[in-house]
């Protein structure tokens, strides 16, 4: 497809399995409660879509977009929300489901934001967590895969608002910085 992908970190068949295992665990978790799942766009969109045919239970959605790194490979460290919630969270039980787990800088933000708004509960779903390189300390419920600190690309994940719709994840290869 591209020069730019690198080595598969995370295979597609590895992907769906841990999605079905992330997805039974919600399941009973959430067995007698409402649950709101809220996306991250635009990277969580692929992994909440496949998450939630999975979770067999009633569910709503609603979405945010975060700005962080513009068409850099490292956070800024400036969080802009772009797109806020369409629904009041107020007594609800939400699940935040997130691509990637970088600095934890940008996550941490937008847990101490959708506190304020007072949900009955708030947690955290991540499909991928790079290993030694958080700076907040976050506490994630349900998480996929820890992999290394590269930049990675596929599922959902990007380069310049490409590669997002590669079935597996993959080590960006040119353009690192």
């Amino acid at each position: 497809m591209s020069e730019e992908i690198g080595k598969i970190l995370i295979t597609e068949h590895e992907i769906q399995d841990k999605i079905r295992e992330l997805a039974k665990r919600i399941t009973e978790d959430y067995s007698d409660r409402d649950l709101l799942l809220v996306g991250v766009l635009k990277g969580a969109f692929m992994l909440m879509s496949d998450l939630a045919r999975e979770i067999k239970l009633p569910l709503e959605f609603d979405f945010m977009a975060v700005s962080s790194y513009g068409s850099a490979t490292r956070t800024s460290g400036v969080v802009r929300i772009l797109k806020d919630l369409d629904y009041e969270i107020s007594g609800r039980d939400v699940l935040l489901v997130e691509d990637i787990i970088d600095s934890g800088l940008t996550l941490n933000y937008l847990l101490k934001y959708l506190r304020t708004r007072k949900p009955a509960s708030l947690e955290v779903c991540a499909l991928l967590r790079k290993e030694g390189i958080q700076k907040a300390q976050i506490d994630i419920k349900y998480e996929g895969f820890e992999i290394p600190p590269v930049y990675v690309i596929g599922y959902g994940l990007d380069h310049a608002q490409r590669y997002r719709n590669l079935p597996y994840v993959a080590v960006l290869e040119e353009g690192e910085e």
